[in-house]
């Protein structure tokens, strides 16, 4: 029987595929079983929804960071460092008595986000360059599917074991690819020279934080609460020095002549659109099919049955972000970010509307899907090949930060609106839902109107000499996209 060979590109492919699924689960893996989480540790809703957000406050901080930190480095040491802070997080979230340290294992398993930002660059250091496109739609596929089967996972992986195995399998899994990155992905060839600038990160941790906390807390807290409106006014302040810091320095933390091309801008603010129209669908479409038909239109679906009826969605979110590369030569990344957006809002339309029955939410679902990983394949496709390729990581690792922003913006919009329409027996009332899809839809129907704004492709360039540490920082050249 002729033994499985796989060629050392392929190698590092599937163990940055694996390592990017295991970080991708964290992000809705224990959504679902939230109250559960309450009910075993004996806190308060309020403390328990800390799981979620000290996640997002970690993650959104150390993917730019760590991103440029891969770029100097070495994208091959950062990416063990990133599964090694996740397979931390995972043990402390286990084994956690309370949850003050369960609150800390998710913060250290933010850390781990740099595995997004560093794998696209080993993408583009390892991949043969006509491979790159479809590499980079699949992994973009992973990332998208991972939140959505978390969300599949978590029912039954509780109802046969406890909560605690939501962090137990992924530790295992991780410790695994970790051991797996150190044997097969090489050294990186190319990184960037130059010295972490502390003040520009500082000044970057400090307005994500003061932004993402109100936005996360904010219909906790109350939209006009003081606290909520100083924070949004201290990141504000914050994020102004920030620029101003990148701006007048020699040593930028992120490069503000990359982030001012138009390939990046603009697919930018497509990301933090679909990013808040994706966690949008992934935080409250499940609630609304579990809401119980005393309600007057949910489903009374388990947390196991509104799982499986999102399956769909996984399934065509995954087929189209693996086929989006190859079929980049027909339809290029911009216009399937168009067309994949446009999708997106239709199926929001759809669940605002048809959302009494499991057929045309699934339906409805598989759509959302198959543009979702349109989306994701093209934004990571459009960024990573209008930037150099010694600066792949820190960009990337800004697309997905924004889309960490977006994604807490759209979350805390559904929230403030959902919460806001009460009905009977303390539900929430159908009129929320509708006002919260129909939002999220205009949100997706605005990420197609940006995707029109991205250039036009252009004619590839030669390719450079590949940069060394002590190199002059290469030139800010657009390619094709």
């Amino acid at each position: 029987m002729p033994r499985l060979y796989l060629s050392p590109p392929r190698r590092t492919f599937a163990v940055l595929a694996a390592a990017v699924a295991a970080f991708s689960l964290m992000q809705s893996l224990v959504t679902p079983v939230l109250p559960t989480i309450q009910h075993d540790l004996h806190t308060s809703a309020t403390a328990v929804t800390w799981v979620l957000t000290a996640w997002l406050l970690a993650a959104s901080v150390a993917t730019p960071l760590m991103g440029r930190v891969g770029d100097m480095i070495g994208k091959d040491r950062t990416l063990l460092a990133a599964l090694a802070a996740i397979a931390l997080g995972c043990l402390l979230a286990a084994a956690a008595p309370n949850i003050g340290v369960l609150i800390a294992g998710r913060v250290v398993q933010g850390v781990g986000s740099a595995v997004f930002p560093v794998s696209f660059g080993i993408v583009r250091d390892e991949i043969p360059p006509h491979r790159v496109p479809s590499a980079v739609g699949v992994l973009s596929a992973v990332i998208a599917s991972g939140g959505g089967i978390g969300i599949v996972l978590a029912g039954p992986i509780v109802g046969a074991l406890n909560w605690r195995w939501l962090f137990w399998i992924p530790m295992v899994v991780v410790l695994l690819v970790a051991t797996a990155a150190a044997r097969f992905v090489p050294p990186s060839p190319i990184r960037s020279p130059g010295r972490i600038n502390w003040l520009a990160a500082s000044l970057l941790s400090a307005w994500l934080v003061a932004l993402l906390l109100p936005l996360s807390q904010g219909s906790t807290w109350g939209w006009t609460d003081p606290v909520t409106l100083g924070l949004f006014g201290l990141a504000a302040a914050l994020c102004a020095a920030w620029l101003t810091v990148e701006v007048r320095s020699v040593n930028p933390l992120i490069d503000m002549r990359m982030m001012r091309l138009g390939g990046v801008w603009t697919t930018n603010l497509a990301a933090m659109l679909s990013g808040a129209s994706m966690f949008g669908v992934y935080a409250f479409l499940p609630r609304l099919m579990q809401t119980p038909a005393a309600g007057g239109y949910g489903l009374g679906a388990s947390v196991t049955r509104s799982g499986l009826i999102m399956l769909p969605m996984l399934v065509t979110m995954a087929v189209a972000g693996s086929l989006s590369g190859p079929a980049a030569r027909w339809i290029g990344s911009r216009a399937q970010l168009a067309l994949g957006a446009a999708l997106s809002a239709l199926s929001c339309a759809s669940f605002a509307i048809l959302h009494n029955s499991a057929v045309p939410v699934a339906i409805a679902g598989g759509v959302f899907g198959l543009g979702l990983g349109m989306v994701y394949a093209a934004m990571i496709n459009l960024v990573v090949q209008s930037v150099p390729a010694a600066q792949t990581g820190v960009a990337s690792g800004m697309n997905t930060n924004i889309r960490t922003i977006g994604a807490a913006m759209g979350t805390a919009m559904v929230s403030a609106v959902v919460t806001a329409h009460q009905g009977p027996a303390g539900l929430p009332a159908e009129s929320g839902y509708v006002t919260a899809f129909t939002l999220l839809a205009a949100c997706s129907t605005a990420a197609a109107a940006v995707a029109l704004l991205v250039p036009p492709s252009r004619r590839r360039r030669p390719s450079a000499p590949p940069a060394t540490v002590g190199a002059a920082p290469a030139e800010l050249t657009p390619v094709e996209v």
